[in-house]
């Protein structure tokens, strides 16, 4: 048998603890985790998400806790999405210009502690529109450049209210251009922009959805500007246009479905790649795990994994402060 191998045994690195992790290529570290958290309005409220097991919508007391935690699990940040009650949608998306709307007020409430993270905070309109959608509608059209000039007002007061990162997810032809020019223009210059380069327009978005209250809004679908599922050389277009607009990192979203996007962007433009493993991925392994189909926190480790492998820099996930629990314990 020797000779028909020439002496090399791939299984010799196999065969102990101490020797796979040796020659493991990728690693997950508690550095690559960004922790996505749902708000609402009120005073001690922990609201389970019915979609996603183990989320839930946060009042802002209850997400300064959350802060807390995340900073002593070394989360190096954290992604703010509101729940918006349907008094205040309407179809401009008023609320989101809104400076002491829920968002802002819980990035002002969170960098009165002090923390050692950052913030990031979702640019669109859709939490805060009675149709859902992105942008503004004229008809069932979404307007491109009005769209645009709310997004630049919505970030600015982000920002002025303490958001790090900005993270557009609209999906806007320009946006991340006219942000940056906004901001500069504000002497913000030391702000950061995650684009949300690759957003797919697809179906794991369903239980987010229920969790900030656009289920129910939804007019329609988003295919008229979130990306077609069979596209990869529109993916890299997209990265490019977002790179040359000012983006200092790309996003690719969904995550697990969409790896091969991940590779393709890091390894041709080599910029600070992220994944957003998104509600849909969450809640199938959680309802697998629930159902004693799998070992959930092997799965969400390996999912995870998957990631760093195909070069994403970090991952938006729910699983964050499971992750860097089991990650603290070794």
């Amino acid at each position: 048998m020797d000779e028909i191998l020439g002496g090399r045994r791939m299984r010799r690195n196999r065969q102990s603890d101490w020797s796979r992790r040796m020659v493991r290529e990728t690693v997950l570290t508690v550095d690559d985790l960004i922790w996505p958290i749902f708000i609402t309005e009120g005073t001690g409220v922990r609201q389970p998400v019915a979609a996603m097991p183990g989320v839930e919508r946060l009042s802002i007391d209850e997400a300064l806790k959350d802060a807390v935690k995340a900073e002593g699990l070394s989360i190096p940040v954290l992604a703010l999405f509101p729940y918006t009650h349907d008094a205040l949608r309407d179809a401009a998306g008023s609320e989101a210009l809104n400076p002491n709307n829920l968002v802002c007020r819980t990035c002002r409430e969170i960098k009165k502690l002090g923390l050692n993270i950052g913030l990031m905070t979702d640019v669109a309109l859709d939490p805060y529109t009675s149709h859902g959608h992105d942008g503004l509608l004229e008809g069932e059209k979404i307007l491109n450049d009005e769209t645009v000039n709310q997004l630049c007002r919505q970030s600015l007061i982000q920002v002025e209210a303490g958001a790090d990162i900005i993270g557009p997810s609209d999906m806007m032809d320009g946006r991340i251009a006219a942000i940056r020019a906004t901001l500069d223009r504000h002497d913000l210059r030391d702000t950061q922009i995650m684009a949300y380069t690759a957003k797919y327009a697809s179906a794991f978005y369903g239980p987010f959805r229920d969790a900030i209250g656009t289920n129910a809004t939804l007019v329609g679908d988003k295919r008229a500007y979130q990306m077609d599922c069979g596209n990869t050389d529109e993916a890299l277009r997209e990265a490019e246009l977002d790179i040359d607009e000012g983006a200092d990192m790309i996003m690719v979203k969904p995550g697990l479905p969409y790896l091969d996007i991940v590779y393709r962007l890091k390894h041709t433009l080599k910029v600070p790649t992220y994944a957003y493993q998104v509600s849909g991925e969450y809640a199938m392994i959680e309802a697998a795990s629930t159902n004693g189909w799998i070992d959930g926190d092997r799965a969400m480790l390996e999912s995870l994994m998957a990631f760093k492998r195909a070069g994403a820099d970090g991952i938006l996930t729910y699983f964050a402060p499971r992750v860097a629990q089991l990650l603290a314990r070794g």
